[in-house]
């Protein structure tokens, strides 16, 4: 079972839900001129297994997702496009909104 960090939070009339690999969480991850900070503020939370997160992302406005394990997750369940996966060095970084 694969365990990631997951928060959710409300914000006037959006649920924002992230999620982090387990292993990344308050890393800095630089690429080029781009510096990446995976702060605990943000992407810290409860550690809960990977699938739970993902069921989590049905309530999502909003989505921020740092990880390969998180990202893939996304990806498998529909959520996100392979082609939308932003890199940074080896990491994959995805953002989405619901309209």
């Amino acid at each position: 079972m694969v365990n990631v960090h997951f928060s959710i939070k409300r914000r006037e009339s959006h649920v924002i839900v992230t999620l982090c690999d387990y292993e990344l969480l308050g890393k800095t991850l630089k690429h080029g001129d781009i510096e990446f900070n995976i702060s605990e503020s943000f992407y810290g939370g409860k550690v809960i297994p990977l699938d739970n997160a993902i069921e989590a992302l049905s309530v999502a406005t909003i989505a921020n997702l740092i990880g390969k394990e998180s990202v893939q997750g996304a990806i498998k369940a529909g959520y996100i496009h392979e082609e939308a996966v932003l890199w940074i060095g080896d990491v994959p970084h995805a953002q989405w909104m619901r309209l």
